[in-house]
């Protein structure tokens, strides 16, 4: 089955590859893929696969039977959103849209799952069980393409007993796969904050309420959180990368806008320390009579893979591209909003290196030299449609 399953690879990676441009160079950010999603809807029913389209947005779930469908159920996942981003890359298929790109390898992840969906296609009369496939909007913004795909019922008619999901990966070779069981990425909430008070002339700092002041030290009185408040164990990061003073050399502004991201791999804790935020703000700014209106969504839980369907995935992944082709991934900061499938269902996010000598000197993620090593297309699509066909008890 595995030379079979190559041969399919080969057999669409042009088609794969193709897709990727097309998606490459019609980029649309989050909750805005309306035209992606036509593009995949329009694949799948060439492909003459059923799906269901408008969850949570533009989501869509495609689904493909076996002779069997009543056996196991393998759900896959892509996500297609693209970011604010002007791609500095000359390529034939370079962005047409200004400052939209797809900088994070969506575009590849949904290439991907098409090629998979090919593949199984036209393998269905050879395995027994469903493969479902989810096509996610979203993935870059709060409240996140996944919460609202699941709270929009993606699952009301056949429940997955596992997901797997993938991602491009800028830092390892073109070939390799990546896995850690367990923790894998950190929590991520938005903090937003607005401090108002009476501005003026700078040359008159008594007759005003200073606002700058005030945002100045509620950033410096924030860092207590991780210096002081947070178990000195447990990993967490409190940046903010947005200060906006709309004032002037010799005037004080009526209002300072503050933005800033708060992570962590402890869900209790990210309770706890959203409270501490909030009562730091609002005290300090008290302190320069000035007040604090904050705004903390609720953002991405912390993605945790299952042990053991991660334990396996490996397993199968070493049959694919061998023991030296395979990565130890080390926990990330960085979040994803694939940790509420995590919540809900046995998981595993994975990652496949898309770094070669063509892309070897561009940036990383989110960058707007960011580029892929268009070969390590066929590790994404074969790589995938191994693991779910080894999780469906073939092989």
């Amino acid at each position: 089955m595995k030379a079979h399953i190559q041969q399919l690879t080969d057999k669409y990676s042009n088609y794969v590859v193709d897709c990727y441009h097309h998606l490459h160079s019609h980029p649309e950010l989050s909750f805005h893929e309306v035209e992606t999603a036509a593009f995949i809807c329009d694949e799948l029913t060439k492909m003459e696969i059923p799906f269901r389209a408008g969850i949570g947005g533009t989501g869509i779930l495609g689904k493909i039977e076996g002779r069997y469908p009543s056996k196991k159920v393998i759900a896959l996942r892509a996500d297609m959103d693209a970011l604010p981003v002007s791609e500095e890359v000359d390529v034939p298929w370079k962005s047409t849209v200004e400052n939209v790109m797809h900088a994070c390898g969506h575009d590849s992840h949904v290439s991907c799952l098409l090629g998979v969906a090919k593949i199984f296609s036209d393998i269905k009369n050879e395995f027994e069980g469903t493969i479902l496939l989810i096509f996610q909007p979203g993935e870059e913004k709060a409240p996140g393409g996944a919460r609202l795909m699941l709270e929009d019922g993606i699952f009301y008619e056949l429940e997955p007993e596992l997901i797997l999901a993938q991602h491009a990966s800028i830092d390892y070779p073109t070939g390799t796969m990546g896995f850690l069981p367990g923790m894998i990425m950190a929590s991520a909430d938005e903090i937003h904050v607005k401090i108002r008070g009476k501005g003026g002339h700078g040359a008159l700092p008594h007759l005003c309420n200073d606002t700058v002041l005030a945002g100045a030290q509620t950033l410096v009185s924030l860092q207590q959180v991780r210096s002081r408040l947070c178990p000195p164990l447990t990993p967490m990061v409190l940046t903010f990368g947005r200060f906006m003073a709309n004032g002037a050399q010799n005037i004080i502004p009526g209002e300072v806008q503050l933005s800033g991201t708060f992570r962590t791999v402890d869900e209790k804790w990210r309770g706890e320390a959203k409270k501490h935020i909030r009562r730091i703000i609002t005290e300090t700014c008290a302190a320069y009579g000035c007040t604090a209106e904050i705004d903390i969504p609720d953002g991405y839980p912390c993605v945790v893979n299952n042990e053991e369907v991660t334990s396996k995935a490996r397993e199968f992944a070493t049959e694919w591209v061998g023991e030296e082709n395979i990565r130890s991934l080390e926990m990330r900061m960085t979040s994803e909003d694939f940790g509420f499938f995590t919540q809900k269902y046995p998981c595993t996010f994975y990652r496949y290196g898309v770094k070669g000598e063509i892309n070897a000197d561009c940036d990383g993620l989110h960058s707007s030299t960011f580029r892929i090593d268009e070969t390590a297309l066929k590790t994404g699509t074969g790589g995938m449609a191994w693991l779910a066909l080894r999780f469906l008890g073939i092989g």
